[in-house]
């Protein structure tokens, strides 16, 4: 039985219950206006800084650099803290080694099959950076620009707004992309992300959020035994470069169905062929809700054995599903730990994979005097 939040968050502080990343003691509930800290410098001399936030049991810190949840911090069902979210503890690495541990992505999120599109007749080429593909946003996406950062307190919440400007041609892309992302922990140590931007011409643009998340916490081992369930009867399957074949294929009766929770370990060493490509789940779920005016709930994930969980809720048609097949155990975070395959999963809310050269899928073009805007919140639970 999962135990209300805030009753756990109340008693651990009661009790003096130490965090244990932070060294400090849990608090109640109740918003700290963000404090700016230098966290590096980029070899050209910029300074990039880290903004702690804390609201409703939840403390966040982000980076200026890629717009980066370096880390993510809540309770167990004992009140004990730990940092949920796979990264760093220094800059040099986010630079040269991040598989896009906790990054913004764009301007356009997953993979554009051969970084081409066409779009009103006119081809362009894209930056290519994962084989023949284009991936989240080519090599210099948004994940690898600094960001500027502004502080809000709004009522009982408190947040970052993030800006940044994408130029026409940057990547390949067309147009001037002016992008605001905001990030507000709520009272209820919810975390929500809204995401905006507007163009000077037709482009392509896809927005998410690349948070790597173990609820048994950062550096403590395999996911494979937490729980995940996702609203989806159909998923989007891909060829050998992971581009989706523009199938929508049935779930039922596959290792895909996450319909009802099951541990991600379940199936995920079955001979299915998807599986076999991705080297486990790398895949787009196509949300059974579609595209809606609001928020929906869409997923959830429970690790057990600490009985947090997390809800997931957007207005997008996808999910990307990706289970850290990738990590080799050549990376190191703040826990002194190595990441190996599995030790992290990404839940990336989103519009599908190659959708500009997809016709049947959801559109992701943005004309001039039209505003992008998605949101995507992240309840978390003990």
């Amino acid at each position: 039985m999962e135990l209300n939040r805030r009753t756990v968050i109340a008693g651990a502080a009661a009790a003096g219950i130490a965090a244990t990343t932070l060294g400090g003691t849990a608090h109640a509930t109740g918003g700290r206006k963000p404090v700016k800290t230098l966290f590096g410098k980029l070899a050209d001399g910029t300074k990039v800084y880290s903004w702690a936030l804390e609201n409703g049991g939840t403390r966040l810190k982000v980076l200026s650099w890629g717009g980066v949840v370096q880390s993510l911090e809540i309770p167990d069902r004992r009140g004990r803290y730990a940092n949920v979210s796979a990264g760093f503890d220094n800059l040099e690495d986010y630079v040269a080694k991040t598989p896009y541990f906790g990054a913004l992505i764009g301007r356009y999120g997953n993979r554009i099959g051969k970084g081409k599109f066409t779009l009103d007749g006119k081809n362009y080429q894209l930056s290519v950076n994962d084989g023949e593909q284009s991936l989240h946003g080519g090599t210099q996406g948004f994940d690898k620009r600094v960001w500027d950062v502004e502080p809000f307190t709004k009522g009982s919440d408190v947040g970052l707004h993030l800006y940044y400007t994408s130029v026409d041609g940057e990547m390949g892309y067309p147009g001037t992309l002016k992008t605001k992302v905001t990030y507000t922990l709520t009272r209820h140590g919810d975390w929500r992300i809204d995401y905006e931007a507007t163009t000077d011409k037709a482009t392509v643009v896809n927005l998410t959020s690349h948070v790597y998340w173990n609820l048994a916490g950062e550096g403590s081992g395999t996911i494979e035994d937490h729980e995940l369930q996702i609203a989806a009867s159909r998923f989007t399957p891909t060829d050998s470069g992971l581009i989706p074949t523009g199938e929508l294929a049935k779930v039922a009766g596959t290792p895909f169905d996450f319909t009802r929770a099951k541990a991600i370990g379940r199936d995920i060493r079955t001979s299915h062929p998807q599986l076999v490509t991705a080297k486990g789940f790398d895949h787009n779920w196509v949300l059974d809700k579609g595209i809606t005016a609001r928020p929906e709930h869409v997923a959830t994930l429970r690790d057990p054995a600490s009985g947090r969980s997390l809800k997931i809720a957007t207005n997008e048609p996808g999910l990307q599903f990706y289970s850290g097949n990738f990590l080799d155990g050549t990376l190191t975070g703040p826990s002194g730990r190595t990441y190996r395959q599995g030790d992290a999963l990404c839940l990336e809310t989103q519009h599908f994979p190659d959708s500009p050269n997809k016709p049947s899928f959801p559109s992701t073009v943005l004309r001039p005097g039209q505003t992008y805007r998605t949101t995507t919140v992240h309840t978390f639970g003990c």
